[in-house]
């Protein structure tokens, strides 16, 4: 009975992952298949092709990237946000959601992402974080300046984490990409099972 069950979580194990990918995929097809009809339902009729509403769906980001690439266009942009920039709930999950996204757009080089270890002098404990701010030039009294850096620490499972000031000689550069050390962070950083 014992290898029952074994065998039994070791298949929903396998099949959790598939099932809920190939699920969430299906959810945003559909959902996405909906909307393109939607919209070009009255243009087009009841004439349907499979997949266009994925393929709507793709070009419109597509274009959406290529308009926003235009500093004119951008302002236009800056103006439909407006609403969402200035409302005070709804700009609190705004402000977030477009910060935690504008993190991971890609940058020049040069730029302030760069994964590292952190290591308290004189403790043997590394924490691996993501440097997001270089310096503390422009931040309120109270900080403690000289040269120290923020470093956000992910946590595992989870979305979120903690943002730490320190001085920059307790920091170690890992070749990681963010995405990287993020992708291991949320799963505890669990190694696979030889």
């Amino acid at each position: 009975m014992k290898r029952i069950y074994q065998y039994f979580f070791r298949g929903l194990l396998t099949a959790l992952p598939l099932g809920l990918t190939v699920y969430l995929l299906y959810t945003f097809l559909t959902w996405a298949e909906h909307i393109a009809m939607w919209w070009v339902r009255p243009v087009i009729g009841d004439f349907y092709i499979p997949g266009l509403g994925l393929a709507l769906g793709l070009g419109g980001i597509l274009l959406l990237g290529y308009l926003v690439s235009h500093k004119y266009i951008y302002k236009v942009l800056s103006l439909i946000e407006f609403p969402f920039t200035n409302l005070p709930v709804v700009k609190s999950i705004y402000s977030s959601l477009k910060s935690f996204a504008d993190y991971f757009a890609p940058h020049k080089k040069g730029s302030s992402q760069q994964a590292v270890t952190l290591k308290v002098p004189g403790h043997p404990l590394e924490i691996v974080g993501l440097i997001t701010r270089k310096n503390t030039d422009g931040l309120p009294e109270g900080f403690i300046q000289g040269d120290r850096v923020a470093v956000y620490l992910p946590m595992g499972y989870m979305i979120g984490g903690y943002t730490v000031f320190v001085p920059r000689d307790w920091l170690t550069p890992i070749d990681m990409s963010v995405e990287e050390v993020m992708s291991a962070s949320l799963f505890a950083w669990m190694s696979k099972p030889d």
